[in-house]
């Protein structure tokens, strides 16, 4: 038997926080000394951080990466360590991991595929490296060997898949099997996304199967920069069995997962594989030797343990609940407020924000305990004389309801009862008498009364935008950040009024759909996530239909009476914003979806949808950051870009028309 003690970390990094990110990585690599590990891989770029954006293109990024290297290094004696950063050659920056070996560089790999969809840029900023080249990095009189290497370490073979690497067809795996790698390090970058963990697994799992190795996984942690969400989720697997994995969506700094695996059976399992054909004539210049002496290492048993919300037959909700409450706490001590601000109306947008952030102390409280969570949030020293979880949610949280003539008793109980069941501050305001006085100012400059029948939309909004300042002024005594409670559905038709409901600093669920966000809020109330249990009072709000209260009473709005039913309006965007489907098409792909609506109707709401969608793209781009939750967003920043003047889908449109009423 060949044993070796192997682990993976997740860190939870942040772009260009030199000293904090050096001290995730000290702190993982004093675990895996303590726990007797051999071998150790770090996540991508976990030196910078990896969502330094523009800020890879500064020379002074890439020497001080180099630095801390340096300072890193005498932390790897007696071990062997994998630590990402760019690397500039050849006046190109590549992204690279540096494997470390008793205290010295052995080598550093340079990715081979770049991520360059969706919500990532790689190719603004590095350049892919070509496949079978190797090159010579001189820095400070040494010379290091840079390129698509692999590694023979005291008689074990060690080689790299970087992140992306692992996801294309033509992964860099297969030819390091044919060169008899024993373990394949996988440094990445991974954001959250609903299933996304499934697929991980799966590339894992068959890479080690299909590659006869043992595979490491390594991933980020929480929130990194901002926008994308690192839900963890380390794995090590051994020719395809999975043998150790970590815990999603922890509060810690750093966490290592640790195994034993044996060597021996991976090259036992190539050696019996009948497809298996060593490449023997490859360039040796590729394989960089270097002397270590492993120590002993006892056999050990396996032990996964899942938890038990990861087996959840709800388990997108318990991953939203989970992501959010990291996210904002990651996204609180990160940017120093001093707590959070909601604007909370009695509806499901707003109680949506306001639970989760009282979800965030309860789980961050679950993860770290008191002491912990208060070291955390260390700048807020205010925060020691809670002493129980509700007195924290008091002093991170405070909810806001601003009623008009057209508010209900029904929302506004609805809001004390939500802030009062999560332990919010709670305060009431009543912005009637601005919102008229804005009318009659205007009224008497235009010489004419303003009216709902003429001037409905502007009547609206006025009692929106009359809000924000009050409770901007709240934040800004209280030096907290103030989100913005629009929802994906509303951003995709412009359901939302600028500089009203849009107003805040961050937005956190401008990433999920209403649809979804009714159907978690009921499960908030009758279940919750796993160890925490539900929030009754949320009853208050599931019982109403949504709407925006900006009418008259007597007008009874409702959002599905301005829009369309947000099941439909989801599909809708999901068909056409995603899927890139013209009107006639999405009309085919609706009728067959939603049988129990006329075929006239489906007509006129995807043709409004259309118009909203063309109308609203201005919105989209003013909307404060939103954390991305799955792979169908709408965010312009990171995901999906839209022109802001456009031809409108009129010549897509007429015909759709034409299909309700030929004589058009």
């Amino acid at each position: 038997m060949k044993l070796l003690k192997v682990a993976a970390a997740v860190l939870n990094q942040t772009p260009l926080d030199w000293a904090g990110n050096l001290a995730h990585i000290r702190a993982a690599i004093a675990q895996a000394r303590a726990q007797g590990v051999s071998i150790l891989c770090l996540p991508e770029l976990s030196i910078t951080g990896y969502g330094c954006e523009d800020a890879f293109h500064a020379p002074g990024v890439h020497e001080t990466a180099w630095q801390i290297l340096q300072e890193i290094l005498p932390e790897t004696h007696g071990l062997i360590v994998s630590v990402g950063l760019p690397v500039f050659y050849q006046n190109a920056v590549f992204n690279t991991a540096a494997l470390l070996v008793h205290g010295r560089i052995a080598g550093f790999v340079a990715k081979r595929f770049l991520a360059g969809d969706g919500i990532h840029y790689e190719p603004r900023w590095f350049k892919p490296w070509p496949q079978g080249v190797v090159e010579t990095l001189i820095r400070d009189g040494q010379s290091y060997p840079l390129g698509d290497l692999h590694f023979d370490v005291g008689g074990v073979k060690i080689g790299f898949e970087i992140c992306e690497d692992a996801w294309v067809a033509q992964r860099p795996g297969r030819s390091l099997a044919l060169q008899g790698v024993d373990l394949i390090f996988n440094p990445s970058a991974s954001h959250f996304a609903f299933g996304k963990m499934e697929t991980r697994k799966r590339f894992v799992l068959e890479g080690s199967r299909a590659f006869g190795v043992t595979y490491l996984y390594a991933n980020l942690l929480g929130n990194e920069a901002g926008r994308a969400i690192y839900d963890g989720g380390a794995f090590i697997a051994s020719g395809g069995a999975l043998v150790a994995l970590s815990r999603r969506f922890s509060f810690a700094d750093a966490e290592i997962t640790a195994a034993v695996v044996d060597v021996s059976l991976t090259r036992m399992a190539q050696l019996r594989t009948a497809s298996f054909s060593p490449r023997i004539e490859a360039d040796h210049r590729a394989c960089i030797a270097v002397p270590f002496d492993f120590p002993a290492c006892a056999l050990e048993q396996p032990t996964l343990t899942v938890e038990r919300w990861e087996t959840s037959p709800d388990l997108k909700e318990e991953e939203f609940t989970r992501a959010e409450a990291l996210a904002l706490f990651d996204y609180l001590r990160k940017s120093h407020a001093r707590g959070f601000i909601v604007s909370l109306s009695g509806g499901v947008d707003s109680a949506a924000v306001s639970t989760l952030v009282a979800q965030m102390v309860a789980f961050a409280l679950a993860d770290l305990g008191r002491a912990g969570f208060l070291a955390k949030l260390a700048y807020l020293p205010n925060l020691a004389a809670a002493k129980t979880a509700p007195d924290l949610v008091r002093a991170l949280l405070t909810c806001v309801y601003q009623s008009t003539e057209n508010s209900s008793q029904t929302t506004l109980r609805a809001a004390r009862a939500v802030a009062a069941a999560l332990g919010a501050a709670f305060l009431e305001l009543n912005v009637d008498p601005i919102a008229k006085q804005y009318v009659r100012l205007v009224g008497d400059a235009l010489g004419r009364p303003l009216t709902w029948e003429r001037d409905d939309i502007a009547l609206q909004n006025i009692q929106a935008r009359t809000r924000a300042p009050g409770v901007w002024l709240i934040a800004n005594l209280q030096g907290a950040l103030l989100l913005a409670t629009s929802n994906r559905s509303e951003a995709a038709v412009g359901y939302a009024t600028m500089d009203g409901d849009t107003c805040g600093g961050l937005s956190p669920i401008a990433g999920i759909d209403k649809a979804f966000l009714r159907r978690w809020s009921r499960w908030m109330e009758q279940t919750g996530p796993a160890g925490l249990g539900p929030i009754p009072a949320l009853a208050a709000v599931n019982v109403q239909s949504p709407t925006a209260e900006l009418r008259p009473a007597a007008a009874h709005q409702t959002d599905e009476d301005d829009l369309m039913p947000y099941d439909l309006l989801d599909a809708v965007e999901r068909a056409a914003i995603r899927d890139k489907r013209m009107p006639v098409e999405v009309l085919d792909l609706m009728t067959s979806q939603f049988p129990q609506f006329a075929r006239a109707q489906l007509i006129t709401w995807i043709d409004r949808f259309f118009r909203l969608w063309c109308r609203n793209q201005w919105k989209r781009e003013r909307y404060a950051p939103s954390f991305h939750l799955d792979d169908e967003n709408l965010d312009p920043k990171t995901w999906c870009r839209f022109p802001i003047l456009s031809g409108n889908f009129e010549r897509e449109l007429a015909e759709l028309r034409h299909m309700a009423d030929p004589s058009t």
